[in-house]
């Protein structure tokens, strides 16, 4: 089994690291948020009248099969 040691840093180098890192992230415009936000909410909603509409589809079948069983 190997053993990984993993470097010991002291918090304030780790929070230097942390901010460098940050720094380099390409931050998404406001415009960009917004559509992001907006395709999430029309795909939410056609994959919910999908489901829906699959459910009342089974739902109908069963009652169907359930009224010949009787």
């Amino acid at each position: 089994m190997k053993v990984m040691h993993v470097a010991k840093v002291t918090p304030v180098e780790f929070m230097r690291q942390v901010r460098a890192e940050t720094a380099k992230v390409t931050w998404p415009t406001r415009k960009e948020t917004v559509m992001t936000a907006v395709m999430v909410v029309i795909m939410t909603t056609l994959l919910a009248v999908f489901f829906l509409g699959v459910d009342s589809a089974f739902d109908a079948i069963v009652k169907g099969l359930l009224r010949l069983a009787q």
